[in-house]
């Protein structure tokens, strides 16, 4: 065995955890329920305050689609106009064919049965600051029936309506995992997944119209052999400074094994940057030059 492939060999016993930050905007990532004329967010219960969440599902439909863009076989794809929640399969799924089906994972209950656990293992977006009770207020006007299209008039509702949308301004943070024995199988597809993850986008409810980014404000990553991230993965405060930051030490979190990029780096006081440096870990001021190195130093 080469050293390239020994090399290689250990690089696929590790393990990648990171953790997410976007940036602050206006959300409101509804899912087409309501409160009479209230759509609402989706909201978690932390400390007895509601924070609003986006689904890990609708970040991982979202990281299917920018996949299908960058030109990865693909299975499954999302169809918009049948008056339900509908996907077409081209086949029947095969990780080893389209790259979805093997990021992704899947299940076939139906005959023979199949299934294929995923191995992007990610968690829901948490909002960093909590609601209050916010909303906005806009009218959806009638279409009115006249002379001009009677022919070819539609309604979907016999009066104008109020539409009152719940909304926060706030940044979300969002961890995932992936294990290298699975992911040096396709490093190619793992590699075009950290890329879509970089360039994450069009993550909402299935009625949502706002545009809000989840490409990373900031970036915390560690690349290890251990079987668990052995740090808080929402671990990012309302401020965008990350709290476990002062446990890089020779008797807790090894320097080394830790990748830091974004805002989270810019914002370092010298001392402290320093400080990190000497430890090892990898300082990035630019996310995407993390995403980079990550890609070279798990996936070679």
């Amino acid at each position: 065995m080469s050293n390239k492939d020994k090399k290689m060999e250990t690089q696929n016993k590790k393990n990648l955890f990171c953790t997410v930050l976007t940036y602050p905007a206006p959300s409101s990532n509804y899912r087409g329920e309501s409160e009479e004329n209230r759509t609402v967010l989706q909201k978690i219960n932390k400390d007895g305050k509601d924070y609003a969440i986006f689904s890990s599902e609708s970040m991982r439909n979202a990281l299917r689609e920018i996949l299908q863009k960058k030109g990865q076989p693909n299975n499954r794809t999302r169809l918009h106009n049948e008056g339900q929640l509908a996907v077409e399969f081209k086949e029947l799924p095969d990780e080893n064919k389209y790259a979805d089906d093997f990021i992704f994972g899947y299940m076939v209950a139906d005959k023979p049965p199949k299934k294929f656990d995923s191995v992007l293992r990610i968690n829901y977006a948490v909002a960093l600051s909590p609601y209050k009770y916010e909303a906005t207020f806009h009218q959806s006007p009638l279409n009115q029936k006249t002379k001009n299209n009677e022919k070819k008039h539609w309604q979907n509702q016999g009066t104008s309506v109020l539409l009152h949308k719940e909304i926060s301004h706030t940044a979300f943070q969002y961890p995932f995992a992936l294990a290298g024995n699975d992911c040096a199988k396709q490093p190619a597809w793992i590699k075009a997944l950290l890329d879509s993850i970089g360039e994450l986008n069009n993550v909402a409810g299935g009625h949502a119209r706002s545009y809000f980014e989840f490409a990373p404000r900031s970036l915390v990553a560690r690349l290890t052999p251990k079987l668990v991230a052995g740090y808080h993965s929402y671990g990012f405060n309302p401020d965008g400074t990350w709290s476990e930051a002062g446990r890089i030490n020779e008797n807790d979190l090894p320097g080394n094994e830790f990748y830091l990029g974004g805002e989270v780096v810019r914002n370092l006081p010298k001392e402290e940057r320093e400080k990190l440096e000497a430890a090892g870990v990898h300082l990035f001021d630019n996310p995407e030059k993390m995403i980079e190195k990550i890609k070279i130093d798990f996936l070679g």
